[in-house]
């Protein structure tokens, strides 16, 4: 990204996050969207639901010529025109065309998203057609001169009396701030425009291969109006829109509403098959088919499956980075988790670069996508493709390349860091402040210091008294638990002993290689991969424990990943994968063990931090649970519980610090509200994002680690 670009798009983080309605709102959002949804599917069976959205997507991707040449040649044979458009310069000059041939002066539009991936507006304003929106959020942001900043909810960033401010421009008198008022305003200004259009252009949300036909999905009367009064009807829709028969646009439509809004179905299903009479002579139907990028995305084996995406939204409702900054810093034309790879391909690599690094990688968008889409999976790849074309830069090449990867050396100058951290640390474990261009880091948060002797240097003097083991278990550190918290893997002996568990630390594991694979440097995760599995597989144990869920998910998912097509590694991972398994889950789910700390410690009220990848990667949230409640410790739920801390690593250091700080901060205000005296949690990444808030913030809550407080339960 060009330093210009970096410092415009930096300019609209820092607008964003000094607009705390903005945050309020979005946030509210998502708490009602939740709860809405949640209720909405309690009759249905999700998870069955987006395997058939899936399953029928894939089908028609499989087969996407064939469903194609059916979709156009019944389309066709009911009267419709179809016009099959490349790209969006062709979609936009074949409907400019159209309405010019036609002496069409005006337009009235509902909400589409492929017209505002084409910018058809513009289009058909060079053309000297005028073009009006009649959605309420889409003539909203067309007088404000705006983009959408929600695929379904265009202008759920604006609040009531900038619309006000709006409308008062357009009557020509002050409209005051009250929302049915406003409403009223929006019909008695769009009504004439119904009445006078030349053309209707819509989009759709379905095409049904099988009936040549389509079907729109409105909360708004107004798709209604735009495609039955005007003569000609345009409908600019995805070829991704395809589905094989109306069962499978049944199912869609059945789900779409309650995973957008939280409806059980929306206010108007349109179905249009075909030309119809009107009038004085038949209506025109002209469908418009745009590719645009979509062969592209089909043909790509890591992005593929977000053509599954059914335009529902909801992975912006629940993202802590949309809800933190919006849709105008969090998109481009289509915003999200799932804007990410549609502007990726639609509108270019480079425009998607500032919003790949924006991703927190946290998983919520995964949780709810009902089409079974691994978003974070296929962003994860762009960003290896963003490493490849712009490169990660000298300081993050040198770090991964020349001293990760050599893990003697990685090793060493952690040790070395150490000491030279002691002019700064004073001898203690935390540190306040930085000097000098290092301040930032220490502003909002404080930070661990590096332990003076890691876990590793510590291991053969750590006492271990196991008499018949009923199990032989590896742990995997991680780079926080080794070098940060090595107390955290002592207590992990000490409650894995008690159970009968003896553990070994294999010497020769190094970084996970998350933090190179999040920056875009697979090559070097691959390595570091191959490292560990060796590492890890020595000695042949039979379980390998983690304390960190990242960790986890990589040694679960990233290796098997990176080597299924390697024959000297894939079975190796493969095994390494079957016997991974997080600590806390590990003593419920194998050893069956959480009667064993029964009533053993003091009646501490406790909260709970869900990390993400543990509850949305591992599976792993009623585990943790169990154990504090076993123990006798009082377990009090926070607001929010699974929502993301802030941490991702190098993104609240290097990446994005600021929006970290803001999700940090939301995330600290719903411990305070729990009343709780200690936060659990799973991860040392969370636990150094959460005690360092506390500890500046000086919030007398510890942040303490599942494994920590049974250690303690046991003392």
């Amino acid at each position: 990204m060009s330093k210009v670009r970096a410092k415009e798009y930096q300019g609209r983080i820092d607008h964003a996050l000094a607009t705390p309605k903005l945050q309020d709102a979005l946030h509210k959002f998502g708490d009602a969207f939740l709860l809405a949804r949640e209720k909405a599917f309690s009759q249905y069976d999700f998870e069955a639901l987006r395997q058939e959205i899936a399953d029928c997507k894939d089908e028609v991707a499989a087969h996407r010529q064939q469903y194609l040449e059916q979709f156009i040649t019944n389309a066709e044979a009911a009267g419709a025109t179809v016009y099959l458009a490349k790209t969006a310069a062709d979609a936009n000059q074949y409907i400019a065309e159209l309405a010019r041939t036609k002496g069409v002066k005006l337009v009235t539009k509902s909400k589409s998203m492929a017209s505002e991936e084409t910018h058809l507006n513009q289009a058909l304003e060079s053309a000297g057609v005028e073009a009006l929106e009649t959605d309420l959020g889409e003539w909203i942001i067309q007088l404000a001169g705006q983009r959408p900043s929600h695929m379904v909810m265009p202008a759920i960033h604006m609040f009531k009396e900038e619309v006000a401010e709006l409308f008062s421009k357009v009557t020509g008198a002050e409209e005051p701030a009250e929302i049915a008022h406003l409403v009223q305003v929006a019909r008695e200004q769009l009504r004439q425009g119904y009445l006078d259009a030349d053309m209707g252009i819509t989009g759709a949300n379905v095409a049904v291969a099988e009936t040549g036909g389509i079907a729109l999905v409105t909360n708004e009367g107004n798709a209604r109006l735009v495609s039955t009064l005007p003569k000609i009807h345009v409908a600019l829709l995805g070829v991704e829109k395809i589905v094989p028969t109306l069962e499978d646009a049944a199912t869609i439509i059945r789900t779409l509403p309650k995973n957008a809004t939280g409806q059980l179905l929306t206010s108007y299903v349109t179905w249009i098959r075909g030309a119809v009479p009107c009038g004085d002579g038949d209506k025109e139907l002209h469908l418009v088919l745009l590719d645009n990028g979509r062969s592209a995305l089909a043909e790509s084996p890591q992005c593929r499956d977000a053509l599954r995406c059914i335009k529902c939204g909801a992975c912006a409702n629940v993202c802590p980075v949309y809800q933190t900054v919006g849709g105008h810093v969090f998109g481009h034309v289509y915003i999200g988790a799932i804007g990410i790879i549609l502007t990726a391909f639609f509108h270019g690599l480079d425009k998607a670069a500032e919003i790949v690094r924006a991703c927190i990688g946290c998983r919520a968008c995964v949780t709810v996508c009902p089409s079974n889409i691994d978003l974070e999976h296929i962003i994860l790849s762009l960003r290896e493709t963003i490493g490849h074309e712009e490169g990660i830069g000298l300081g993050k090449s040198i770090v991964f390349r020349k001293v990760m990867r050599n893990r003697k050396l990685f090793h060493s100058l952690i040790r070395a860091a150490s000491l030279l951290q002691k002019p700064v640390t004073g001898g203690n474990r935390t540190i306040r402040h930085l000097p000098l261009f290092f301040s930032s880091l220490t502003e909002w948060r404080t930070l661990p210091a590096v332990a003076e002797k890691s876990l590793r240097d510590q291991w053969t003097k750590i006492p271990q008294k196991v008499e018949k083991p009923r199990y032989k278990v590896a742990l995997f550190g991680g780079c926080a638990n080794d070098f940060l918290y090595p107390e955290l893997g002592i207590d992990l002996i000490k409650v894995m002993n008690k159970l009968d568990v003896e553990v070994s630390y294999p010497l020769d594991q190094n970084c996970c290689g998350v933090p190179a694979l999040y920056s875009g440097d697979k090559e070097t995760a691959v390595a570091l991969a191959e490292q560990n599995i060796a590492a890890m597989l020595k000695d042949d144990p039979d379980f390998v424990l983690t304390t960190c869920p990242t960790c986890t998910m990589a040694l679960q998912r990233d290796f098997v990943e990176f080597l299924k097509d390697n024959p000297v590694w894939a079975d190796k991972a493969k095994h390494l994968a079957e016997i991974t398994v997080d600590a806390a889950g590990f003593i419920v789910n194998q050893l069956g063990a959480a009667e064993v700390f029964k009533g053993l410690s003091a009646a501490e009220k406790v909260t709970y931090h869900d990390s993400c990848h543990l509850k949305r990667g591992a599976g792993v949230w009623k585990e943790p649970r169990e154990l504090l409640t076993t123990s006798g410790r009082e377990l009090v739920e926070m607001d929010h519980a699974d929502r993301c801390c802030g941490f991702g690593g190098s993104y609240s250091l290097t990446s994005h610090p600021d929006i970290s700080k803001q999700i940090l901060g939301d995330k600290i205000k719903d411990i305070e509200k729990s009343g709780a005296s200690c936060v659990a949690m799973d991860c040392p990444g969370c636990m150094l994002q959460l005690r360092g808030g506390l500890e500046k913030q000086e919030v007398d809550v510890r942040a303490m680690h599942t494994i920590q407080l049974l250690a303690e339960s046991l003392e």
